[in-house]
C-alpha cells in the first residue's frame, strides 16, 4: 500500500469515515503534509508526518504542556504515533498573516505579544532543548553553508572570514546574557490564527528554552511581513514595559532591551535566509524564494546601526543581495 492509502484507512479506523473528502492543505515548510477533512458535516485536520523524516515526540508531548498552560493549540484527536498519523481539530483557517490589513492591527500585535510573555513562562519540559551556543553556531552554519556556499557559491576571503566570525560572537553573547525563557521558535504570522476570536498557536514543536526577544523578533520583524518603522518602535515599547511587568525583565535599561532584540533578529534572519535556500536546493520548494530579499534587508538594515556589525551590514548589501539576484534570476528564467 502506498503512505496514502496507508493514511485512507487510519482515518476509516479512526473515525469510522469510510465517506470524506480529504483536501490538501499547502504552505508548510516541513516534511509535514495537512489535510482538511470533511466528514458528517464536520472538519478537522489530518496531519500525516513520516516519523523516518520527522520526531513527532515534541508535538505529542508539548501539546500537553501548553494545553496545560492555557493555550489554544490543535486538539489531537486520533492518532497512530508508528506511521505518523494524527487527526486534529479545525482551528479554521484565519491567521494572523490573513488579518494584517486590519484597522486594529496594533491592537492584535499588542494581545500577542502578551501571550508571549506567557508563553515564556511556561515551565521547562523534556522535549525543550537549551538554546545554547552549539545550537545557536549551528543555526549561523545554516546562512554561511547554503546561502554562501550551496546557493551562490561564493567563497570568503581572510578578512571576510574574520569579520563573520566576529559578527557570529557578538550575536551569540547577546543572545545567551539575555534572561532564558520558553521560545515558540516560529512564532509568526503564518503561524497564529484567530480561531473563534481566540488566538492559537501552531507548528509549536521546536519549543526550546532560549533568549528572552527571540519570539518577540519573530512577531515583529516577520520574515513575510514588514511593520511600519513608527509601528515596530511602538510596538518594541509596548513588549518592553509588558515583558518588565510580567517579570520576565529585570534591571534592564530600554536601549539593552533593543540592543537584545535587534541583535537576536539578526541571528533569526541569517539563519531563516540559509533556510529559505535549503528549502529550495534540498527540498525542491520554490514558494520560500521571494522571501531570501526581503529577509537579507533586515539585515542590511539593522546590522548599519551598530559601529561593530557595519562590515556585517555592507558585506550583505554589496556583495551577498547582487550574487543572491543574480542567482534568483537565473533560476527564475
Amino acid at each position: 500500500m502506498t503512505r496514502f492509502e496507508n493514511l485512507q484507512q487510519f482515518i476509516n479506523i479512526h473515525l469510522n469515515a469510510k465517506s470524506h473528502t480529504l483536501n490538501a492543505i499547502t504552505g508548510d515548510a516541513s516534511f509535514r503534509r495537512y489535510y482538511r477533512l470533511n466528514h458528517d458535516n464536520k472538519h478537522l485536520i489530518v496531519m500525516d508526518s513520516d516519523p523516518k523524516k520527522v520526531n513527532n515526540e515534541p508535538y505529542i508531548s508539548l501539546n500537553q504542556v501548553f494545553v496545560e498552560q492555557g493555550f489554544l493549540l490543535p486538539t489531537i484527536i486520533a492518532s497512530d504515533e508508528k506511521q505518523g498519523f494524527f487527526v486534529l481539530s479545525d482551528l479554521g483557517s484565519t491567521h494572523l498573516a490573513d488579518m494584517l490589513d486590519d484597522a486594529n492591527r496594533t491592537e492584535h500585535y499588542q494581545a500577542l505579544i502578551s501571550l508571549s510573555a506567557q508563553w515564556a513562562k511556561t515551565p521547562t519540559a523534556l522535549a525543550m532543548q537549551a538554546y545554547n551556543e552549539d545550537f545557536i553556531t549551528l543555526e549561523l552554519d545554516i546562512f554561511s553553508q547554503w546561502l554562501v556556499n550551496d546557493f551562490i557559491n561564493e567563497p570568503l576571503s581572510a578578512e571576510q572570514k574574520t569579520m563573520w566570525q566576529t559578527s557570529s560572537e557578538l550575536l551569540i553573547k547577546a543572545m545567551l546574557e539575555q534572561p532564558t525563557v520558553t521560545v515558540h521558535r516560529d512564532y509568526h504570522s503564518r503561524n497564529i490564527m484567530n480561531s473563534n476570536g481566540q488566538w492559537a498557536i501552531i507548528d509549536y514543536q521546536d519549543a526550546v528554552r532560549g533568549p528572552l526577544c527571540y519570539d518577540l523578533v519573530s512577531l515583529l520583524r516577520d520574515c513575510y511581513f514588514k511593520l511600519p518603522q513608527q509601528e515596530l518602535t511602538s510596538l518594541l515599547d509596548f513588549a518592553y514595559q509588558e515583558f518588565t511587568a510580567q517579570n520576565l525583565l529585570a534591571n534592564t535599561s530600554f536601549d539593552e532591551f533593543k540592543y537584545w532584540f535587534d541583535l537576536t533578529g539578526l541571528q533569526r534572519h541569517l539563519k531563516a535566509a540559509g533556510i529559505f535556500c535549503r528549502l529550495y536546493l534540498r527540498d525542491g520548494k520554490t514558494g520560500y524564494l521571494d522571501n531570501i530579499l526581503p529577509t537579507l534587508d533586515y539585515i542590511i538594515e539593522v546590522a548599519a546601526n551598530y559601529p561593530e556589525l557595519k562590515a556585517l551590514s555592507e558585506w550583505t548589501k554589496n556583495t551577498i543581495v547582487p550574487k543572491v539576484t543574480e542567482k534568483l534570476a537565473k533560476e527564475r528564467s
